[in-house]
């Protein structure tokens, strides 16, 4: 009795005999292109997320905002901040379209995995520099709201009453960086699920490609 297995061996041979052959050429094409969409994807979502926050920051930049921002004594830091957010934010974009273009008239395969990894050096330093401004941002808004507003003026006096002033600050440094650290735990989350996709196609791609050039 024959085995059922090589049966069915014999006759997808048979199959794969009439299939038609993909060449290198054909391959890379292909690859070529679902990176080149890839990459535009990640450009055009960069330019939604700026709209987006930078409309956010609008909303929120009345009169009464930037008072209570001067009464903390935080508005020129925060002024400065949100220049250098923008201005480096726009240099990302920037990137992000360079990559596209480049990518467009990638001729090679082995420009085509440099590019690839530019891509995702540029995606990875611009999620870390989001990170390091948010961290920022809540530092300086940490201090302006203990120190100087009306309202932390109030729990830090109650509070040193009851307690340790040494203890008190321990306590809110271990508060903050809680606090900080979850929030930032889900802004990556945020980053890891909007961009991490893309990535991960881009990084099988790269395999791809890889195997093409062995």
């Amino acid at each position: 009795m024959v085995d059922e297995l090589e049966l069915l061996k014999k006759d997808w041979q048979k199959k794969e005999a009439h299939l038609p052959k993909l060449s290198y050429d054909d391959i890379y094409k292909m690859i070529w292109k679902k990176s080149s969409s890839i990459v535009k994807w990640i450009f055009y979502i960069s330019i939604i997320e700026f709209v987006f926050w930078a409309g956010i920051n609008i909303i929120f930049s009345d009169p009464e905002s930037m008072q209570e921002l001067k009464a903390m004594h935080i508005y020129n830091a925060m002024m400065v901040l949100n220049f250098v957010n923008y201005g480096v934010i726009l240099y990302f974009i920037y990137q992000f379209y360079t990559n596209y273009k480049k990518i467009s008239f990638t001729d090679s395969s082995k420009k085509l995995m440099k590019t690839i990894l530019d891509v995702k050096k540029t995606v990875t330093h611009y999620v870390w520099f989001n990170l390091i401004i948010f961290t920022i941002t809540m530092v300086i808004s940490i201090y302006g709201v203990l120190i100087y507003g009306q309202e932390g003026k109030q729990i830090v006096e109650a509070a040193l009453q009851d307690s340790n002033e040494v203890t008190f600050w321990v306590m809110v440094a271990i508060v903050s960086i809680i606090f900080t650290a979850v929030l930032l735990l889900l802004i990556w989350l945020f980053y890891k699920l909007l961009y991490g996709i893309l990535l991960k196609r881009l990084k099988e791609n790269y395999n791809e490609l890889k195997k093409l050039e062995v």
